[in-house]
């Protein structure tokens, strides 16, 4: 029976995990198996940061809403309340960018949503 050479496989799968591990610091980014448990543990942290950003970019628009609402004499939950019976459908990124960049836009969807 013929023997089986893996060197080629085994080689490919060791270097795809370094080149994975590029940057890491020290034996992170030299020896298989330390620079394997770190792709394996960075790739599950990139997995649920992709879902948490989403949270997290939320979180930070209301933010800011909240804090360009109060400064013209509303909270977050009054204004989107008024906004939604005032039929005024911008969602949070974009009243957050308005409250940012353009705030007298923003002051005037504030008054709109008020009458």
């Amino acid at each position: 029976m013929s023997r089986v050479k893996r060197g080629n496989v085994a080689r490919k799968r060791r270097k795809k995990i370094l080149r994975l591990a590029k940057g890491y610091v020290g034996s992170h980014s030299k020896l298989f198996r330390v620079a394997n448990q770190q792709v394996m543990k960075a790739l599950r942290n990139a997995y649920r940061d992709r879902r948490r950003r989403k949270r997290d970019f939320r979180r930070l628009w209301i933010a800011r809403i909240n804090a360009a609402a109060r400064q013209r004499g509303l909270n977050y939950s009054t204004l989107t309340y008024k906004l939604k019976q005032s039929d005024i459908a911008l969602n949070r990124k974009m009243l957050a960018q308005m409250a940012i960049l353009d705030p007298e836009a923003f002051s005037k969807v504030v008054e709109t949503a008020n009458q």
